[in-house]
């Protein structure tokens, strides 16, 4: 393939080649990863820079490790943001950078670039493309307003307003979860996530116009209809926009490609670079929430089997593989219980300091009583989604692991325990939550937390605990809680729940989803205050209270005991 790249940029007498990680639909998780057919690399996120006589993968801290060992043989490895495209471009003065104007943005691009190089659109494929056969599971479907709390009339009324506010006669719906929250509906194009690639657009009339693979329609065709919404291929979105009146677009600079962005830009001004449903979406209303919570103990109750299990296992005869297995089948038993919603992290000693690590048959280690295990997974149940670590101790702990896990422990209470409505963002949150492994100059290279959806992508914005998030957390809103230390060739520490933004008049405040036992063996007490040992009580007897009416008589027994 890389040689395939170095013909094209011979052919069109370019400097260099940029290909991201995603597809046209520039979602997380798409089903075919052009940077592992590239670069070997497995990661969800990054992308490569073939030049002549170099090729340059760029990933961020959250792959530093695991881009080294899998792509490091080929691939000069950059960690973003200390270094982009643009610092390469800058330093061997190139001039012509190809790229494919369909999986990429003009903000993506004027990030990656700042107008360092000059940026040619090249319509070819790389990659085939195969014409892939309908299966029933891939057809979308609706999901009733009732498990939604809202219906699609009322979310088209509140765009409309938007739109009216801002003088805006249509808006591009070109991110799929968008098109799924705001009709109600789910698919299953990408893996581990009920999104269906679609796309849409909403006139300030409030018609509504779905756009995508009509075979996929099958079952709520005549819905659409009821609701007088029209449907095409994506192949038609030229003709559409001759017919469309108004003036002005609103699109999202995040998911709307280049070659599209042009298309409308022939027609119409661009208004605004950012698709309202984000934001609204981000809110979940009081029925999404209550489905959460139900969701999570489900979860939490398959977890915990979880960990009684493999705290009471013979662990030599147990490995990584053997181990995601495992986890899995337990949450299999629940009837609600859909797929997981990421692929299964559960990294032994070493592995576990890979953030995003995946096993495989050449990665994959048995477990040692002296290392630390890792275990990253969650699940996509009827109707939510969870995200959940632990990190699980076989032995007496040394004292120095102690620390570290207390002090990760530390900054996950902190964040729980946040007054939100003087904490205003995520920025401030992930200061707080980093506060005490920064005391003795430790640190962790991800952000502390990310958005999540209901029933709907793992990792959602706008909102996120991360250095450089500045948007205000809101009543509604579900983010994830998961600070961690990790020591390369050693061991990853991280502890992750779910939680919730809450109040009460003007007092905003953090509620967990998630309920599991927290790793006691590891807690080093005298590093805590009160406040965050009366934290640990709390949580273990909510988590009593949830998850000990669906154990037998042993785990319940055991779990009374991390009390």
């Amino acid at each position: 393939m890389i040689n395939k790249i170095k013909t094209l940029i011979k052919n069109y007498n370019l400097d260099g080649y940029i290909i991201p990680k995603n597809d046209e639909f520039f979602t997380e998780y798409s089903k075919t990863n052009k940077l592992e057919t590239i670069a070997n690399f497995t990661g969800s996120a990054g992308f490569v820079l073939i030049l002549k006589n170099s090729n340059h993968l760029f990933v961020d801290g959250r792959y530093t490790i695991q881009a080294k060992n899998q792509s490091g043989n080929n691939f000069r490895i950059h960690e973003i943001p200390f270094v982009w495209p643009k610092n390469i471009c800058e330093e061997k003065k190139l001039s012509n950078i190809g790229f494919d104007p369909k999986i990429f943005t003009n903000d993506i691009l004027k990030t990656y670039f700042n107008d360092f190089c000059n940026l040619v659109p090249i319509n070819q494929k790389l990659f085939e493309e195969k014409i892939e056969k309908i299966k029933k599971e891939n057809l979308v479907y609706s999901i009733d307003h009732k498990i939604i709390g809202e219906t699609v009339k009322s979310k088209i009324n509140r765009l409309k307003k938007i739109l009216k506010k801002n003088k805006i006669d249509n808006l591009f719906i070109s991110s799929g979860e968008n098109v799924c929250w705001l009709l109600n509906i789910r698919g299953k194009d990408l893996p581990n996530s009920p999104v269906a690639n679609f796309q849409a657009i909403l006139t300030s009339q409030g018609k509504i116009i779905l756009l995508g693979d009509l075979r996929k329609l099958k079952n709520i065709k005549n819905e659409l209809i009821k609701k007088k919404i029209s449907f095409f291929e994506r192949s038609a979105f030229f003709k559409i926009l001759n017919y469309l009146k108004g003036k002005s677009f609103c699109i999202d600079g995040k998911s709307c490609s280049v070659l599209n962005e042009n298309l409308i830009k022939s027609k119409f001004n661009i208004k605004n670079r950012i698709d309202p449903i984000y934001d609204l979406k981000s809110i979940k209303n009081n029925i999404e929430i209550k489905n959460m919570i139900n969701a999570h103990i489900e979860d939490g109750v398959a977890l915990t089997k979880f960990l009684y299990w493999i705290k009471n296992s013979n662990i030599k005869n147990l490995d990584e593989i053997k181990v995601e297995k495992k986890l899995e089948n337990f949450r299999k038993k629940n009837k609600n219980f859909l797929y997981p919603s990421f692929s299964t992290i559960a990294g032994s000693g070493p592995n576990g300091a890979i953030i995003h690590y995946r096993s495989n048959k050449v990665s994959n280690r048995k477990l040692n009583k002296e290392h630390l295990l890792l275990v990253d997974s969650g699940g996509q149940y009827k109707w939510g989604t969870t995200d959940v670590t632990r990190t699980i101790s076989f032995n007496k702990p040394k004292k120095k692991l102690k620390e570290l896990y207390t002090r990760v422990l530390k900054g996950h209470i902190a964040v729980a325990l946040a007054e939100i409505d003087k904490i205003k963002n995520g920025h401030n949150l992930d200061r707080l939550a980093r506060r005490s492994l920064k005391s003795i100059n430790l640190d962790y290279r991800h952000g502390t937390g990310h958005g999540v959806g209901f029933f709907m992508n793992v990792h959602e914005g706008p909102q996120s605990i991360s250095k450089n998030n500045f948007v205000k957390l809101k009543k509604g809103m579900i983010v994830s809680n998961e600070p961690g230390y990790y020591l390369e060739n050693n061991f990853g520490i991280r502890i992750e729940n779910l939680v919730y933004i809450d109040g009460i008049k003007n007092k905003l405040f953090v509620k967990n989803l998630t309920y599991a036992p927290l790793e006691k063996d590891l807690i080093e007490e005298k590093l805590l205050n009160k406040a965050e040992k009366d934290y640990i009580l709390k949580y273990h007897l909510e988590t009593y209270s949830k998850i000990s009416p669906f154990l037998n008589e042993k785990e319940r027994k055991w779990l009374a005991k991390l009390i």
